[in-house]
Formats: C-alpha cells, sequence, structure tokens
C-alpha cells in the first residue's frame, strides 16, 4: 500500500486549528485515515531497516505509534490532542531505556532521529562512563562526515561543567555533558511527500544505527 502523505499532513493541519473535542468527535474518520497512512508508513520503514537490525524484524507498527490523546494532568496547555504523529520503533518497546528510532511528522516541525530520552541516574553514568573508555570508537562514529551531514549535533539538555566522576580537562567533555543521547535529522515537509522518502529515511537510520549500537551495548546490561 503506497502512503499518501497529504493524507496525514492535512489532518495535522486541521487539528492544529480545531484542537477540541467537539471537532475530533465529527472528525474522527479523517484521524483514522491518517493515523493508517503513517503506520503504513512505519511498516516500510521497518520492512526496511530489519534488513540492517535484525532486533526489530517482526515489531508491529501499530505497537510504534503513540497516542494522539495529550496528557493533561501536569500540563497547563489544556488543548486535548497532540498536533503530531510520533512512531519510535523500538527492539525492547516505546517505553525501554534502549535506543531506537524515530520518526516525527509535524507540518513545519519534521524530523528523523532516534535515542533515549529520561535515563535513570545509573543507565547515564555507565554510558559517560562506556565513552570515557571507549572514547576513539565514539569519536569515529560520530565525528565520521557520513554521520554528521544527518547528526551534526549528539545529544540534548546539556550541563554547563563536567559530570561528577570525570575529568574536567577530558578533550572530549562535551560528549559527556548532555542527559540526553539523541540524534536528530530535521527534514521539510515536502521531504515525505518524494518518490525517494524511504530510501533517503533508510539512509539516515544506517547512520543512526551505529551510534545507537554503541549506546545499546552498554544499556543492555540494565535491561
Amino acid at each position: 500500500m503506497k502512503v499518501d502523505a497529504s493524507i496525514i499532513f492535512q489532518f495535522l493541519k486541521n487539528i492544529s486549528a480545531n484542537n477540541n473535542r467537539e471537532w475530533f468527535k465529527a472528525h474522527y474518520a479523517d484521524y483514522e485515515k491518517a493515523r493508517l497512512q503513517f503506520e503504513v508508513l512505519l511498516s516500510t520503514i521497518i520492512a526496511h531497516i530489519s534488513q540492517f537490525d535484525e532486533t526489530i524484524k517482526g515489531i508491529r507498527a501499530e505497537d510504534c505509534t503513540y497516542r494522539i490523546y495529550r496528557d493533561l494532568r501536569f500540563s497547563s496547555d489544556k488543548t486535548p490532542y497532540k498536533t503530531h504523529f510520533g512512531g519510535y520503533i523500538n527492539a525492547k518497546g516505546k517505553k525501554s531505556n534502549w535506543c531506537g528510532y524515530y520518526v516525527h511528522i509535524q507540518p513545519g516541525n519534521c524530523m528523523l532521529g532516534g535515542g533515549s530520552l529520561c535515563w535513570p541516574a545509573n543507565i547515564l553514568k555507565a554510558v559517560r562512563q562506556s565513552i570515557f573508555d571507549n572514547i576513539e570508537e565514539y569519536v569515529s562514529i560520530v565525528e565520521d562526515p557520513e554521520f554528521k551531514r544527518y547528526f551534526p549535533i549528539v545529544g540534548e539538555d546539556f550541563i554547563k561543567s563536567a559530570p561528577k566522576g570525570f575529568p574536567k580537562d577530558f578533550s572530549y567533555l562535551s560528549y559527556l555533558r548532555c542527559r540526553q543521547y539523541t540524534c536528530t535529522y530535521n527534514v521539510l515537509d515536502d521531504f515525505f511527500f518524494r518518490a525517494d522518502a524511504v530510501e533517503e529515511i533508510v539512509k539516515v537510520f544506517r547512520q543512526f544505527k551505529r551510534f545507537a549500537d554503541f549506546i545499546n551495548y552498554t544499556v543492555a546490561d540494565f535491561e
């Protein structure tokens, strides 16, 4: 089944302009059509990347897709629905600490990438230690021009100084200062309308896998 990206983008534009329960109820069929198209896209991506990452063989798109309903319990923003579709292709599940592949479609804010967020302190410390102990291998991945073509910046939410227990004069201190080990490749909306979109996504995720393999080698000790 061929993906019709226009159905996805049109629904997301509409829900952004009409983010209320009455509109959503009246247009639920439109949501279902858009969700199906997104899951078709994820299924296609899974089929392709499972050729070089056997850990995700057999994963279903519907298990990778996040709910459109927002969690309003601790948010001052009470709009009930997300204005994007997100899919996290993860061998250990969406809630795992394992690094996985992420697809995000949101008009004006689309991206590909992956990684792990909100690790407990023991995993974060272990990953930093692994990078410190194997810095040449890590640098060979994240500073490779082919990798940097998509991911010029690795990580987010950086602390200001050296993490506790690591030397302040470490040459690659920036690689230890991030709290979230993620990679992000921003793309324009029309990226998903291209005939070679899936082919390009595969290229991005081939590069990301190198990073994920390094990180998951350590995370596996905690799974």
